[in-house]
């Protein structure tokens, strides 16, 4: 990564001094095609050729570009030829004694990505396919063509691309065949970064939309969704144009601007670092989205999220798009919240805000008390900081605050917000403050105090109920107590929800009184509920209006611990079960009865998201939190509950495929084991559980981890599944086995080679490091302090974050790896600020971990001395 960075402040001051008016971009990709590197070792490159026309403020002014390429064939600025040996020098285009009027031509050999960056080239296995597809975003459109990549400097582009005979190319705008050479229409003046080409023998559906206006007229938009030939057989489009449609229709009524950008191509797109891509007229997807297998409700509920909230950067993002990525924000949070509100409004998902209170918050709930934890609107230097800002805070906080920010000055307010915000800045760039002026006049309150809480400060608020009773057993007095971390000590205004609930003759668990209050301050009494009979249990947060942590009173503690499977109302429930995993993260609760409400109470939990969601929070309970003497007798109880629940599920249900694969999860002993080999090999059946080959995979990694099969084995399943999904599964499996010949050679494909592509090495490392082989694994902690350093100046920035956060020691769950941690800390105080960061994460996680071990030590220590 070296001499890649763009500063903040290089940024601006190359914005004030130029203006873009148009790109046109031509890429000869038939190279993509035949076998190996055509120059013994090179990187195999295709040509790359960019005309930018650009004013300069102050002519003879100078400036530079952006490009990333093995070489450069001609450069030439004004009709004046530059040697590139001396303008280039491998990341940037010196450009001198610029003119008013310019136009600079460059003419490049740019190199195909093996690591998602860039133009992404990979070999389908099981047919020889080869596939094309950009990614860019923060900063990547330079490994493809020369630009001046920043998002506040906008043009209209316009690609041609040369393609191998028979493929169909992609782009923003429509495009068509002539003469041997895909020609897209103009696009609008959109950044740098959601530019697109996709290109291959992908397979093609489509299908159209269309909307009559108030004033009669109609708008057309085509529809296109493509994956991978193999992937065909497992496509369901049908769906994905559901979803678009309705959600084409949910913010066309809502946003009051009709969608600006033609026709909608969806991608889904093999080895792809995000979750998706808002690339105007061209959004690509992680393939993973096309189920193989079955998957349960959660899986699609997550697929419809994720197309909404790339539909909704169409507005949010791409029409009006962030200055620098300090607002980054502007857009992300933007869009988290869209996706979910949207899901809600106009799908068949309409139980989305449970799973956002239950897992997009619990993302920015971590991400917020780590040390590296930042207010919403970041300070975002330099483009290595904004690589690392795509986190839970910029998407699930920032989307969290929204929502309170709706129950503040109301939907309707927000949504003429938006609709002034978009039609005062189609086309541009903003900052914080663009917003919060549209916001202002449309609901007469000051945006200004808010902002100041809840964007430009850090840190997650604990709301606790206090509760006193009268002599006749009712509420005397109800107050909620605010508290903040010492190192973030703001206290913020919550508009929240206070439920009070108790049971029912029945046994059931339901609210009987509820009041709505504004808390502010370090404690704010509830004056509405005084005189209400006594509660079992008080929910400060009830309906999920606020984002904060919500503790308990002991008495409402004491009843979750004994009826919380009887909580009728699944978002109360959820959020209950939310709190009771931020104790446990907290250290205020034990592990090992986080564990034990899991097994006593999940099997009851009916929709499906938090039902998946608690099976991987008792996992890392298990691996992280509980007491290292009690993790055997943890792994032997889950797997007992998991086996017993899933016995009990209904033959063929969702919830039988949910607590087979976390049963999968857990399984360690010898007769879990053999049960797992028994469903692959057909000697075991369990009623309507249908052992498809994701699930084989899914069976197969417990018993590769625990050396129950061999290699032979994995070569055996990959030749039953010999697709990229499946060599995926392979790589992550092979690298599971409990053996110092194994882990060396999974170290050295990943640390010491770059011969794996990104998913593959992602998948080694997942297959690497097995909680089962803590002792096994112990060499490598220092293995790793010696390599992130070099790792991080050699590779690409995904695959150096991918190292450094997927290979650190954390099962390695002691003292000396925190003073190993903290000597790295102190001897590269001037490492790249980015892997500082990741580190002291690391570290922070690990630190959080030990003091839930010993919270929960503790706990078992005074039980059985009590």
């Amino acid at each position: 990564m070296p001499g890649e960075n763009l500063s903040r402040d290089e940024a601006r001051e190359r914005a004030a001094l130029l203006a873009v008016d148009g790109y046109d971009v031509f890429l000869d990709v038939r190279s993509a095609l035949g076998e190996g590197d055509p120059d013994g070792g090179a990187p195999r490159t295709f040509r790359s050729v960019t005309t930018i026309r650009f004013r300069c403020a102050e002519p003879g002014a100078a400036s530079f570009a952006d490009l990333i390429a093995p070489s450069v064939t001609a450069i030439s600025l004004n009709g004046r030829d530059l040697d590139p040996s001396e303008v280039f020098d491998g990341s940037r285009i010196v450009l001198e004694d610029l003119a008013a009027d310019n136009e600079l031509v460059v003419d490049a050999q740019c190199a195909y990505s093996r690591t998602g960056e860039g133009m992404h080239r990979f070999v389908d296995p099981e047919d020889g396919e080869v596939y094309l597809y950009t990614q860019y975003e923060p900063a990547d459109s330079r490994r493809v063509f020369a630009n001046f990549e920043q998002p506040d400097l906008k043009a209209p582009f316009r690609f041609e691309v040369r393609a191998p005979e028979g493929w169909t190319v992609w782009s923003n705008g429509a495009g068509e065949l002539t003469d041997g050479t895909w020609r897209f229409a103009e696009t609008k003046p959109i950044s740098t970064y959601i530019t697109c080409v996709v290109a291959g023998p992908y397979h093609y559906v489509t299908d159209s939309y269309s909307r009559t206006f108030a004033d009669g007229t109609t708008l057309r938009i085509p529809l296109g969704a493509m994956c991978r030939k193999g992937l065909a057989p497992y496509f369901d489009a049908d769906d994905v144009f559901l979803v678009t449609k309705q959600g084409l229709d949910f913010f066309h009524d809502h946003f009051d601007y009709p969608y600006p950008f033609g026709k909608y191509d969806q991608a889904f797109v093999p080895e792809y670092n995000l979750g998706a891509m808002e690339n105007p007229g061209m959004v690509t997807f992680r393939e993973e989205f096309i189920f193989r297998g079955k998957v349960t409700r959660a899986s699609y509920e997550g697929r419809a999220n994720v197309i909404l909230h790339e539909m909704a950067h169409m507005w949010f993002g791409d029409l009006v798009t962030m200055e620098w990525w300090d607002d980054l924000w502007l857009k992300e949070s933007f869009a988290d919240f869209m996706g979910t509100f949207a899901n809600v409004g106009a799908t068949r998902f309409k139980d989305a805000w449970i799973t956002f209170a239950n897992r997009r918050k619990a993302w920015a709930y971590r991400a917020d008390q780590l040390p590296s934890t930042h207010p919403i609107t970041a300070d975002i230097r330099d483009l290595q900081d904004a690589k690392l800002n795509f986190d839970g805070i910029t998407y699930a906080k920032g989307a969290s605050v929204l929502k309170q920010l709706v129950a503040y000055v109301g939907q309707d307010a927000f949504l003429e917000g938006a609709r002034r915000y978009f039609k005062r800045h189609a086309y541009g760039n903003t900052r914080l403050g663009d917003l919060l002026s549209v916001l202002e006049e449309t609901s007469g309150r000051d945006m200004g105090v808010w902002a100041r809480s809840w964007l430009q400060t850090a840190g997650v608020n604990s709301l606790t109920p206090q509760v006193l009773l009268d002599a006749e057993g009712r509420i005397d007095e109800l107050a909620v107590v605010q508290e903040a971390a010492e190192s973030h000590p703001e206290l913020r205004p919550h508009r929240v929800a206070v439920g009070l609930y108790r049971r029912s003759s029945d046994g059931a668990l339901e609210r009987y009184a509820q009041a709505e209050v504004d808390v502010d301050g370090p404690r704010t009494v509830v004056a509405e509920l005084v005189g209400a009979e006594a509660p079992e249990l008080v929910l400060v947060n009830d309906d999920d209006l606020t984002y904060c942590k919500t503790r308990f009173d002991e008495t409402s503690l004491a009843t979750l611990r004994e009826h919380l499977g009887a909580l009728t109302d699944p978002l109360a429930r959820a959020l209950c079960w939310s709190a009771l995993w931020n104790m446990t993260r907290d250290a205020l609760l034990p592990a090992r009865e986080f564990v034990d409400l899991v097994l006593r109470f999940a099997g009851r939990e009916s929709d499906i998201g938090v039902l998946q969601m608690l099976h991987a929070w008792a996992n890392s309970s298990l691996v992280n939190y509980v007491a290292p003497e009690w993790r055997q007798t943890g792994e032997r109880l889950l797997a007992e509950g998991a086996l017993r629940e899933l016995r009990a599920a209904a033959p063929g249900s969702e919830q039988q495929l949910a607590w087979a694969r976390f049963l999968a999860s857990v399984a360690s002993g010898p007769e879990d084991l053999e049960l797992l080999r028994g469903l692959l090999e057909g000697a075991e059946k369990i009623e309507g559980l249908d052992v498809d080959q994701e699930l084989r995979w899914a069976f197969l990694e417990p018993l590769a981890a625990h050396g129950a099969v061999d290699g032979s084995a994995l070569v055996a399943e990959l030749a039953r599944d010999d697709t990229a999904s499946g060599k995926r599964h392979q790589v992550r499996c092979l690298a599971a086995r409990p053996s110092d010949v194994v882990k060396a050679q999974a170290w050295a494909q990943v640390v010491e080679s770059d011969a794996l592509s990104n998913a593959l090495v992602e998948a080694t490392i997942s297959g690497f490091a097995q909680p089962s082989q803590r002792e096994l694994l112990a060499p490598y902690a220092e293995k790793y302090f010696a390599a992130i350093e070099r790792v991080w100046t050699e590779r690409s920035i995904q695959i150096g974050m991918d190292v450094v956060r997927g290979l650190f020691p954390a099962l390695q769950q002691s003292q000396a790896t925190l003073d190993a941690t903290d000597a790295w800390l102190a001897a590269h105080e001037d490492a790249a600020p980015a892997l500082r960061r990741l580190v002291l994460e690391a570290r922070d996680d690990l630190a959080r971990g030990l003091r839930g071990q010993a919270c929960d030590a503790a706990a078992a220590h005074a039980s059985s001395t009590g």
